[in-house]
């Protein structure tokens, strides 16, 4: 990692930067990443990226400030000098005032920072944490700093758990980063990002057996983390459902590795059970409601991506039965859809030069 020392100054004028970000599903293991847990026993979560995005985009501010847009959110917000603000758009602000503490000798050039996500927030997909990678991704590249994919995982984590307080675990830093299909370990401070070399044939199966509805509500994940944190004392069934999770991340990873799909929609709906056993709130009648139409219709597993409460979850259909279960569902309420996995992490490239349009070496993005 560069050192935080010696910061690399803005090019003037701004170019034109883009930076992409995949969004995750976490297929299990999810909770095993937060602390205590993964302090005192460890943590593992098996997730793989799908074609859906969080994207950061810089170029020239209008009038020489700092502006943040999100167009999705339909919110615009002028930073002060001090890299400050009412921070509605607290993310940005907080990756523009740390990249520029850390290697823009405390300041940024005028600039104008849009971001926008192919999800809602509360979504169970990352969708927050992918889109501080991509904005860390995106300065990376503007301030020419050679960051590899560890090291903006670090800092994006950093960021939200550390610099902004919010709550949460690790792995979504790391599969939005690294993306493609990845078992990852926690182990105290330590995370080690394991990719899983999967045939070809078994990701097309999988991939085709994959059916993703969103319920309809957005769920804040805070309460239910801070719960299972509470829980994580011995003798609590919340201990021990997240020793089943961690138990499951390892089983699912066999079991794709094998290529046995209706082994891991078994392992999906055991991690259900105990994942509701670590908070309460994690489930609802909306989500079991969804849950029954889906496996009255051919699903053979399933369960919320996620923190659970709302957002997006995920189910294993034969796939010959994927279109029945996706209007089942979609006449339920939810809004389901088939999903296609994808195998790069995050990219950044300058739009406003064609002959510099190549992903940037130090991105690291997943082969």
């Amino acid at each position: 990692m560069p050192s935080r020392s010696t910061p690399t100054s803005a090019p003037c004028p701004v170019p034109t930067i883009r930076a992409r970000v995949p969004l995750r599903l976490g297929l299990a293991g999810g909770g095993t990443d937060l602390s205590p847990y993964c302090d005192e026993f460890g943590g593992a979560v098996l997730n793989t990226t799908i074609d859906r995005y969080a994207y950061a985009f810089i170029d020239a501010s209008p009038d020489h400030r700092i502006h943040l847009h999100a167009p999705n959110l339909g919110i615009t917000e002028t930073l002060g000098t001090d890299l400050s603000c009412a921070a509605t758009l607290g993310l940005h602000a907080g990756v523009a005032a740390r990249m520029a503490r850390l290697f823009g000798n405390g300041t940024l050039p005028p600039l104008r920072l849009t971001s926008y996500v192919d999800a809602p927030p509360g979504s169970g997909l990352g969708s927050s944490s992918a889109l501080v990678v991509a904005l860390v991704e995106a300065f990376a590249a503007l301030l020419s700093v050679p960051l590899g994919p560890y090291d903006v995982a670090r800092t994006a984590w950093e960021i939200e758990r550390q610099d902004l307080g919010l709550p949460g675990g690790r792995q979504d830093q790391y599969a939005a980063t690294f993306g493609g299909t990845n078992y990852i370990e926690f182990l105290g401070e330590q995370v080690i990002v394991n990719p899983l070399r999967v045939a070809p044939a078994v990701l097309n199966e999988l991939e085709a057996s994959l059916v993703i509805c969103f319920t309809g509500v957005s769920r804040r994940s805070d309460a239910i983390i801070a719960e299972q944190q509470r829980r994580m004392r011995p003798g609590d069934a919340a201990l021990a459902g997240l020793h089943r999770l961690k138990a499951d991340a390892q089983a699912m990873k066999q079991a794709l590795l094998r290529g046995d799909v209706p082994g891991m929609a078994s392992i999906l709906n055991r991690s259900w059970e105990a994942k509701k056993r670590t908070a309460s709130g994690i489930s609802s009648a909306r989500i079991e409601a969804l849950r029954d139409a889906a496996f009255a219709h051919g699903a053979i597993g399933g369960k919320v991506s996620g923190a659970g409460g709302g957002g997006f979850m995920m189910f294993i259909v034969p796939p010959e039965r994927r279109v029945g279960v996706i209007r089942a569902l979609n006449a339920a309420g939810g809004e389901a859809a088939s999903t296609r996995l994808t195998t790069r992490g995050a990219e950044s490239w300058h739009a406003a030069a064609p002959e510099r349009t190549a992903i940037l070496p130090h991105l690291g993005a997943a082969a």
